[in-house]
């Protein structure tokens, strides 16, 4: 069974160190597409050493990529777990902000399976992960889903239900964020090799079209959007940001958020306009200062 889920639970928690540098921050806003209007102050600040922002989401790649000598998929190197790259999809993804992660910097990343769900034909490993500066001091929490099809009916537990549903009005705000055809080769450098974001006949046999932009990709997309549109551009007014994957995006398409604002409690819906209004991003929700 490529799932031991007892084998999973059971292990110890691996740790790693994470180096970043302001590279490393800018070549992650521009896979989230920053810069087209380099000539804008505000944009500028994405994409320029100098007074460079760093957006909560970074903590998502910090350490990865091509500064830290990856050429390859790493695949699911998790203790009792071993599929196939095709068989897998971001299905989820929360995360918590403890400081202002820093534009370059080291953390101690520490990383085991949480949980493991049967949805039947599918099964969803919870992977979370807590950084820590080089004084101990809390960093940032996270917490991904992965969804594996074909691997459930296990018998396991199904995992929580959570609410999709967005206010009944109109949305406070919209937010437009059109994203360009090489963005997945670009994100990609950032540290998720997968073949799916690259390679057409790759995709083709995971079941689609073409190439399709990393989840992550979208949610970085959509925090960068709010922070310029609701958080006079300052990243460090987001304290967590938690959503669901609920369809893909190709690069070239937009995305198209809707947000609801409750006080310092933002609710959000990002679907792509090109396709009818398709969900990307659901049960989404952040929180603000």
């Amino acid at each position: 069974m490529p799932i031991d889920v007892n084998a999973a639970l059971a292990a110890a928690p691996t740790v790693r160190e994470a180096t970043w540098t302001e590279r490393d921050v800018i070549l992650y806003h521009l896979g989230l597409g920053a810069g087209v209007n380099s000539l804008d102050p505000a944009e500028l600040g994405w994409v320029y050493e100098k007074n460079l922002r760093v957006p909560p989401t970074f903590a998502m790649v910090a350490g990865q990529g091509v500064s830290a000598g990856e050429t390859k998929p790493a695949g699911m190197n998790l203790p009792g777990i071993d599929i196939d790259l095709r068989r897998i999809l971001h299905g989820g993804q929360s995360l918590a902000l403890h400081a202002p992660i820093p534009a370059a910097g080291t953390a101690t990343i520490s990383s085991r399976v949480a949980d493991v769900w049967d949805k039947g034909k599918a099964a969803v490993i919870v992977l979370e992960q807590s950084a820590v500066d080089d004084e101990g001091n809390p960093l940032w929490t996270n917490s991904m889903q992965i969804w594996a099809r074909g691997e459930g009916g296990f018998g396991g537990v199904a995992g929580p239900d959570v609410s999709s549903a967005v206010p009944e009005r109109a949305a406070d705000k919209v937010l437009v964020s059109p994203t360009g055809p090489q963005q997945a080769l670009v994100y990609r450098l950032s540290g998720d090799l997968n073949p799916l974001h690259a390679d057409p006949e790759f995709a083709t046999t995971a079941g689609f079209d073409r190439p399709i932009l990393h989840g992550l990709a979208s949610y970085g997309i959509v925090c960068k959007a709010v922070v310029d549109g609701l958080l006079d551009g300052d990243p460090d007014r987001m304290q967590s940001f938690s959503v669901r994957f609920a369809g893909s995006l190709y690069p070239g398409e937009t995305l198209e958020t809707a947000v609801w604002r409750d006080g310092n409690r933002l609710t959000l819906l990002a679907t792509c306009p090109e396709r009818d209004g398709q969900p990307v991003l659901t049960h989404a929700v952040m929180e603000v200062r």
